[in-house]
Parts: structure tokens; sequence; C-alpha cells
């Protein structure tokens, strides 16, 4: 199976899958660590899917998703506080694990830059807090907003709670720019921590696993009386939007932090080599469990701002900067049982459910086993005794069975061949997939709940006040089983001021809130439906290239008919001349045929479509809005394309110099190509800009253009 096959082993079709089972996979995990600080697997586990999605990327650079987890950061922000746009993308680190990967990172750094490089790189390596990240906005040397990291473009607008920690000044001392964002860490000490929940248990009220989710949660209190009755600090660490840059290397900046009146790290320290970076990470490993406050590793960043500017950034994260960090902690437990879970697109989903035991501080109980094969790998039983792993505030992984503590009687885990709903719908696998799925569509309940919840959720309809335990509910008691439902439940008022809990105004409130949404963006209603593989990105990407919700269905149609003629051949469809529903599709930049397929299989289903049709019929769909350029860049809003050798600027610093300009680097060219910027030895993409009409620029004329001669 694709999952569990090595990267270098996979052909390209497995390979389009396996990407589009870690896009959601990795997506559900950030919601549960970013959004709900409630993770389920542990930062190793979440580590090694965000390793291997991006080793299938880089030897599949074409298949790369526009929802792939390398283009985004953490998740979009939770309600109940007002949202904040960054002005500067708030982003993740990358993670090593070993000497050998931090030598690569070092090393990849000197071959982006080239030979136009210092001949000694200076590095500052600082103990990465393991607490919340938080943007503070000084605006001519006031306090005027503070905000969480969110998705990286959004954060939460916590301003009136973070004026409340003694470690944030109101005012900033000294010469600092008018305008001045600093960015670090807001966690909590573990001897607060411990205090705090003492206080907590003695009071009846529920305590946190651990300083993190202390941190986070009181930080998003809404009552800010509350967050300051929390014992919060924050550590300095880095810089947003400046007015005027006050420093030319992070050393000097970390200096000037302490002069406004931050707290910025003690342990962090500048580095001359990599020799150096690796003792303060080896020190402050062996000094981990005396320090007053939680780490999870040490970052290492590139001193000087100018190589930083030259070095830019991937989708996610810096280029110039790194975390390393700490082995995962681990014990042994008994594995009671393994349950299974049911998705809303029907994924069957293995749980050990483990008596509890401490790991780090934290009490775990559950840990996902992720499918049939992963059982079969583990030979994992009933009764188990297990090793698990846990890094963070997670539920751990199971590592392995210690097979000398095997029960007698143990037999070997039956993994179900039927859904575990009323229905007991039989359950399938497709040929190349790992997870076996129910079979009953949204005629299973658990698949029913499950798309409600979807469709309600933040990132989709966003209505507020139909939590999951009210779909729960409504379902159960036959007012809710299709999205629509939810535009009908004025219909059932009576009923619902029957409930336990729901008076007049709870009522009200959520009519209220579900009218508010009867106007949505198509991006939104597209992920909304809850379609296979249909992330947020590829939801945004289909709205802005179709524009209406008619014309992408009008598309969807024909592309129906083509795979139908064609029974899904791939190789068919893509040689069909009259295959042009399917082909427009395809040809969208990270669209690839088994997206294509699931979406066809979706919209071909006719309780889908009438859903759909219904929807349409009650909502107002808007087009989705293009990002504006000022039109400055002659590459602003344009598809670009290298090929070929590059002589006076690395391919890698090309690109990143193109898409600060405001164009999108892709590697095909289409029809949809505007230009191509052609090196030395250009091979078939040169041909094929030759043959399609697009525009082919030397690498003279690049640069010129580009303003880099």
């Amino acid at each position: 199976m694709s999952a569990t096959k090595a990267v270098d082993k996979l052909n390209i079709f497995e390979a389009e899958q396996e990407l589009a089972r870690l896009a959601g996979e990795i997506t559900h995990h950030d919601k549960r660590y970013h959004q709900e600080d409630a993770p389920e697997i542990s930062d190793a586990a979440y580590d090694a899917l965000v390793r291997r999605n991006l080793a299938i990327e880089n030897r599949f650079p074409d298949l790369v998703r526009p929802d792939s987890p390398s283009t985004r950061v953490g998740a979009a922000p939770a309600s109940g506080f007002r949202k904040v746009k960054h002005r500067v993308r708030m982003l993740s680190l990358s993670n090593v694990f070993s000497d050998e990967e931090v030598e690569d990172f070092f090393a990849r750094i000197e071959r982006f830059l080239g030979e136009n490089r210092p001949e000694t790189i200076a590095y500052v390596a600082e103990p990465k807090i393991d607490g919340l990240s938080c943007s503070l906005r000084y605006e001519n040397g006031r306090l005027v907003e503070g905000a969480t990291r969110g998705d990286g473009e959004e954060g939460e607008d916590i301003t009136r709670n973070v004026r409340t920690i003694g470690d944030i000044p109101d005012r900033v001392a000294g010469d600092a720019p008018d305008v001045l964002e600093v960015r670090g860490e807001i966690y909590m000490a573990k001897d607060a921590f411990l205090r705090m929940n003492e206080g907590l248990a003695a009071e009846g009220k529920k305590v946190f696993a651990n300083p993190r989710n202390a941190a986070a949660g009181s930080v998003r209190q809404l009552d800010p009386t509350v967050t300051a009755r929390r014992p919060l600090q924050f550590f300095a660490y880095s810089l947003g939007e400046v007015s005027e840059q006050p420093a030319k290397t992070h050393w000097a900046f970390l200096e000037a932090l302490k002069n406004w009146g931050f707290q910025v790290n003690p342990y962090s320290e500048l580095c001359r080599s990599m020799d150096e970076v690796l003792a303060v990470y080896r020190r402050i490993g062996e000094e981990r469990g005396t320090l007053p406050y939680d780490i999870d590793g040490v970052v290492y960043k590139v001193d000087d701002f100018g190589l930083r500017d030259r070095l830019g950034f991937v989708a996610r994260a810096p280029r110039w900067a790194t975390a390393h960090k700490f082995p995962a902690e681990k014990a042994v437990t008994r594995l009671d049982h393994i349950s299974v879970q049911v998705g809303r697109t029907g994924k069957i989903t293995p749980v050990a459910n483990l008596d509890p035991v401490t790991v780090g501080g934290v009490v775990v109980s559950r840990a996902t086993l992720h499918n049939a094969d992963e059982i079969e790998r583990l030979g994992v039983r009933d009764g188990d005794m297990v090793r698990i792993q846990r890094a963070g505030d997670v539920i751990p992984q199971v590592l392995g069975v210690l097979l000398d503590k095997r029960p007698a009687d143990s037999v070997p885990f039956a993994f179900p061949t039927h859904c575990p709903c009323p229905l007991a719908t039989e359950l399938a696998r497709d040929a190349g997939e790992v997870d076996f799925r129910c079979t009953g569509g949204l005629a299973c309940p658990h698949q029913q709940v499950g798309n409600l919840k979807h469709f309600v959720s933040r990132d989709a309809l966003d209505i507020e006040g139909l939590g999951a335990t009210h779909i729960e509910a409504f379902h159960a008691d036959g007012l809710l089983n299709t999205p629509v439902d939810i535009y009908r439940l004025d219909r059932h008022k009576d009923a619902l001021l029957a409930r336990e809990g729901w008076g007049e105004k709870a009522v009200e409130n959520l009519m209220k809130a579900i009218e508010a949404r009867r106007t949505v963006p198509l991006s939104k209603l597209i992920f909304g439906l809850g379609i296979r593989q249909i992330g947020q990105a590829t939801a945004k990407l289909l709205a802005r290239s179709f524009g209406t919700l008619e014309a992408l269905l009008e598309t969807l149609d024909g592309a129906i008919t083509d795979w139908n003629r064609h029974d899904g051949d791939r190789k068919l469809l893509a040689g069909d001349p009259e295959a042009a529903s399917y082909q427009e599709l395809i040809a969208l930049d990270g669209v690839g045929h088994e997206m294509v397929k699931d979406m066809v299989l979706f919209f071909s289903e006719p309780h889908n479509r009438k859903i759909i049709d219904d929807l349409a019929e009650i909502l107002t769909v808007e087009a989705e809005e293009v990002p504006v350029t000022d039109g400055s860049s002659p590459f602003a809003g344009k598809t670009v394309v290298f090929t070929g050798t590059l002589t006076r600027m690395g391919r890698s610093e090309a690109k990143a110099k193109a898409e600060s300009l405001g164009a999108k680097v892709t590697g095909s060219v289409s029809k949809k190509t505007d230009y191509v910027i052609v090196g030395a030895d250009a091979g078939s993409k040169a041909k094929k800009a030759e043959d399609l009409g697009v525009a082919m620029l030397s690498e003279d004329e690049w640069m010129d253009m580009a303003g880099a001669s």
C-alpha cells in the first residue's frame, strides 16, 4: 500500500494518492493542535507525516497540491475573537532530528547562496519554548494589537488579554521604530503551572494537561480578567512588520529587544559554526529538566538579516531557520482493546485504548493506529503490553509490542468487515489505497454526522452556535440529515424550544447565525461539501478558476461525460481532444487525475447532486475574491516557469525572487503560462512553450525585468 511504501518505490499514481491522503490527515492534525489545543498524535508522528509529504513532493514536483501541507501553517483562527490579518506572514519552522539533518540544513543554505556568500555564516541558537506563538504590534511606542499565529495569514485578536501579561510592556522604551511588530512565545513556568492546577482542582474545576495547554487556554479566555489571574510569561524572539529595520543582525535585534523592555531567553547564543550550534543543543538538552519552563528543541537562525532577505521562504517556513527537536519521550503500558471510528468520508480508523499512563507529565489513554496495515505491521493485539512515545502534549504513538509479555490467550486482531453503524454496511478498500471505508455513503449515520459537522465548521460555512454536540443531538432526533436541513431548522422551532437548555434567546441566536450564512463565498461552499481530497486551497483554486457555481457545475457535468465515455482511463482521457472538460480540470495547477476522479464520483451521485441543487436555490453564492496587486511588477499575477540552467542566480533564488514579485512559479508549461525563463541547455519545456506561443525570456531579460541585474 502507498502509505507504507518507501518514497523511492512509489510510481506517479501512488504518489498522487499518497499526497492526497497526507494533505487530509495533516490538515486534521493542524486543526487539533493549533486551533483546538487538543492534538491526537505525537509531535514525532506528525513530523513523520510532514516529512513524508515533502519527500514525495521533492520526487514528484509536478504533483504538488494547492492544499499541500508544505504551503500552509497551523490552522484557521478559532471563533470568539476578532480576526487579525498579519501584515507579514507568521510562519512556522521546519524541523530536524539528527546531526546529519542539521548538516543538510547548513549545506542547503550554502548551496542556495552559491558562490556569492560570506566565508563564515553566523547563527543564533535559541531554546524552542513550548507555548503559544504571539505577535505584538506597537505604534509610536504603544502596544496597539496582540494576535495569535492562527493559520499564518490570519490570527485571533488577543490584545486585551496580552495587556495582562507582566512580561509584555504596554510601551516600549528607547528609540524603537514607529511601527514595531515583536513576535515571541507566551508560556507558563512549570512551578506556576503546578500551583495553578492545584488551585483549580481545589475549586472543583478542570485542570490542564500541561503548561502549553494552560498557556493557550489562558490566552484564549474571552474574559481578560481570567487571563490576568493566570501566571503567564513571554519571551520575545522575532521580528514582524517594522517601519524601519532596527538592526542588521538577529543578535543585535535581541539586544535591542532587551533595551525596549522585553524578556529574551538567556540561553540564546551566537555561533560561528555547525559544531558550535550542536554544542549548544547538547548543553541545553542536558539542562532541559532543570529549566523552569518546557522546551522541545533548539532553534537555529541565520544571524545576518541581509542573508535572510536573500534566502527568503518556502511555502510555510523560512529557509534561514530550523528547529532541532529533542527525542520523543517513551513509556510502556497495556493496550486494553482496539476500537474503530468512522470519519465523514467513511474512513475507518482503528484506535488503541490504553491503560492510562503518565508520559512526560501527561496522562494518556488513547492512540491512533491509523489503519489495518499499521496494525499488521505492529502485530498489535488486545491485551498486549506496548511501547509508546510522546512528544509535546499529545496522544502517543504506538511503537511496538513487548512480545515476551503477551497474554497466553492472545488472538490476532480481526479488522472489521462491516461498519459499526446500525446499517452494518460492508467495508471496502480501493486498489492502491491504505484505508478501508464504509460503502454506505451518506446513508451511514456516522458519515452524515461527520459531513454536517464539516459543513458548519469554521473553515467552511462557519455557523456559530451549531457545534458538534448539537449536530449529534439534532441528527439523533431526525432534525438534521443533510446540509439543506440546516436552513430548514426554522420549521422546527417548537422542537428546539422543547429541548433542555434551549430557550427563546438561544433559538433566536441560532436562527440569526444560520441566516447570516445564506450568503457564502463559492470556495467555502465547495470546501463545505466535504469532497474527498478537496481541501481549502483546492476549493479556492476551483472558485477562482470558474468564478460561479454554475460554471463549475457545467464543467463538472462535461467531465463526468468524458469520464464515463472512457471508463476513467487516464491515458484515454488525456489523449482525447474531445474530453475538454476533463482536461480543463486536470490543467489546473495541483489538480491531479485522482482528485478529478473524486469530484466526478461526488458530483455524479444523485443524492449529492440534489443537495447541491437545493443549496443553490436557498443560498446566494458569491464569486471568490482574487487578490489585487498594485501592478508595479511585470510579473504580478503572472504564471512563470523556469527551464534549463541559470548561470547568474541559482534556481531556488530565482524562484524565490519571482514569487516575491507576485508571480506564480509552476513546474510545467501550459496555455495558462505567461512566461518561460530559458536558461542554458533548455529542453522540452522550451519546445512546448514555443509550440503554444508562450512568451520566452532569456536569463538576462528575466534579470532586467525583475530588477535583479
